[in-house]
């Protein structure tokens, strides 16, 4: 009997919140087939097997260290700083939700993402979102960014996943306007995409065209609308020709791990598409083992003589590094050794970053939440309504 409750609490970790009757019922189910019923679901399981290891434990507690940080910063109006860090944990958060089924996670992510869509319903132009610095809602001027606006997007499409009804049409709702509006403005027929209203330029941008392209394909998986995949595809054409090292605003010299961060993340959210056609896929593949050799060497590096420091500015973004590599460690043949690069690192980020108590809820906490969640529940931060 302890080995069936055990996995009927696994279970609905995995598959995510039901109303109170169908867990009931299914409840009922699981306890009398037994056995039958664990057994088909062992695959199931494997995910969470996956994740366990030597630095779990540690990881773990880590994590919801943070968790329990974050639940209470991100919901507080006061709070400075721009909205696309907490972006990262509110993403974070939802996957410790899955894991938990802690109400007050969800909560969080829901106050947040509400408050997201509030301040949208009121800015110009129509579809963007507030970033808590530059254009406010109602000014008419002042420069507004896609980039920073995807990170949120991102986290409100992840907030849509674990809600119901009218709650979640208005997120995804929110999603689409967004959508909407950078794809009719600011995408390029080359597949880039601008910064949105940057006085500095109107040109393609890696990075407006790397979180955007996430963006896309974070809300094709949930809505299934092709247009979305057909634009995240472009944009990843984009940033296949692109060429990291070239002179360009915020260069890789300057940008490091933060430009690395960011490009990932279009591949990482969208290699399930990517993967899906052989040309493609080899194009994206040369840029993704670019980027992965990158920052395996700087992972090489002792946090002390890195070129960006892990605790400062730019550096900080290190802490999301270990995601790419867990990601790519479950999508590449033989893992690689990309699973242990991203586990040294955490572990050094850690020691780093908790001999502060409590630690501070900044740019590298929020990064490596994301890390954490991808390590513990693998493939929560990018769960989608229609997997």
């Amino acid at each position: 009997m302890i080995a069936l409750s055990y996995s009927y609490m696994t279970f609905f970790q995995i598959i995510g919140p039901l109303p109170l009757v169908v867990q009931k019922g299914m409840k009922f189910v699981f306890f009398r087939l037994g056995a039958g019923l664990l057994a088909s679901t062992l695959a199931s399981f494997a995910i969470q097997i996956q994740a366990a290891g030597a630095d779990a434990d540690a990881f773990r507690a880590q994590f919801f260290e943070l968790c329990d940080l974050a639940d209470d910063k991100i919901v507080d109006t006061n709070r400075q700083g721009p909205f696309f860090v907490d972006s990262y944990a509110v993403r974070s958060l939802c996957a410790a939700y899955d894991l938990t089924g802690r109400l007050n996670y969800l909560d969080a992510c829901r106050t947040w993402a509400a408050r997201m869509v509030n301040f949208q319903q009121n800015m110009t132009p129509k579809g963007a979102y507030y970033m808590n610095y530059k254009r406010r809602p109602g000014a008419i001027s002042g420069d507004w960014y896609s980039a920073d606006s995807s990170s949120i997007g991102m986290a409100i499409i992840a907030t849509a996943v674990r809600c119901h009804g009218k709650e979640q049409k208005r997120l995804l709702d929110s999603a689409r306007e967004f959508a909407a509006l950078v794809i009719n403005r600011f995408v390029k027929p080359s597949g880039g995409v601008s910064d949105g209203l940057w006085s500095k330029s109107q040109d393609e941008w890696w990075c407006s065209t790397a979180l955007f392209g996430s963006f896309l394909f974070n809300l094709y998986a949930n809505t299934g609308d092709r247009q979305y995949l057909q634009a995240a595809l472009h944009a990843t054409q984009w940033l296949d020709r692109w060429e990291p090292g070239k002179d360009q605003p915020f260069p890789l010299s300057q940008q490091g791990p933060t430009m690395i961060f960011y490009v990932m993340e279009n591949y990482s959210a969208g290699w399930p598409c990517i993967s899906k056609d052989e040309i493609e896929q080899a194009k994206a593949f040369s840029k993704v083992e670019w980027c992965l050799d990158w920052i395996a060497n700087q992972q090489k590096i002792p946090m002390d003589g890195r070129q960006w420091p892990v605790n400062k500015g730019w550096g900080m973004k290190f802490g999301g590094e270990p995601f790419h590599e867990f990601v790519f460690s479950r999508k590449l043949a033989g893992d690689k050794g990309l699973s242990k690069q991203g586990d040294l690192e955490l572990e050094r980020l850690g020691g780093l970053l908790f001999s502060a108590h409590p630690p501070q809820l900044n740019q590298l906490s929020t990064f490596m939440m994301l890390s954490y969640a991808e390590r513990l529940n693998p493939g929560a931060v990018y769960k989608s309504l229609r997997n």
